[in-house]
């Protein structure tokens, strides 16, 4: 294990569960997002009924997840006093975890495995749905892209698990 892996472990060492707080998919590019309870996420491909889904195989953008806490910072930023997560555009909202410690890590959501990548950057659709300067008051607080490593289904309300690191990928930066 190189010595990034091992400080992430020691700063997760104690990391408490988090909790699916809602489900999004978006059945076209542009288009709505429908707010579902449970989703089927199926490897290499993303989840059932997504957009994404039918993208190119394996691609590291399966699944986009952001923190209600990453949402409540937008908030601050853009002035609103809530944010509805559908105008955010990302699949999962958890809660309870410091989503920088998430990076490049592997997490479980009922039955499913994720295995989180790259930021998940604000586009320039943001400053449409959350105003002038929406774009720049969520840049930094966009959340994390993944890919699905185990498939199976997941339910709001389900606890996100941070599972140990087992190998030398681990990082905490690029």
């Amino acid at each position: 294990m190189n010595s990034q892996a091992r400080l992430l472990d020691k700063l997760c060492a104690n990391l408490a569960p988090g909790k699916l707080e809602w489900i999004g998919l978006r059945s076209e590019r542009r288009g709505e997002v429908v707010v579902v309870d449970q989703a089927e996420a199926v490897v290499d491909l993303g989840l059932m009924g997504d957009h994404r889904m039918k993208k190119t195989q394996g691609s590291a953008r399966q699944v986009t997840l952001i923190s209600s806490e990453y949402i409540q910072q937008i908030c601050q930023h853009t002035g609103h006093e809530s944010i509805d997560p559908r105008l955010l555009r990302r699949n999962l909202v958890i809660s309870g975890m410091n989503m920088n410690l998430l990076r490049y890590q592997r997490l479980q959501i009922g039955e499913v495995i994720l295995e989180t990548n790259a930021l998940c950057h604000p586009c320039s659709r943001m400053d449409e749905a959350l105003g002038a300067g929406g774009t720049a008051g969520m840049f930094g607080y966009g959340g994390l892209c993944a890919k699905v490593i185990q498939g199976g289904t997941f339910t709001v309300g389900d606890a996100v698990v941070r599972l140990p690191v087992i190998d030398n990928q681990a990082r905490l930066f690029p």
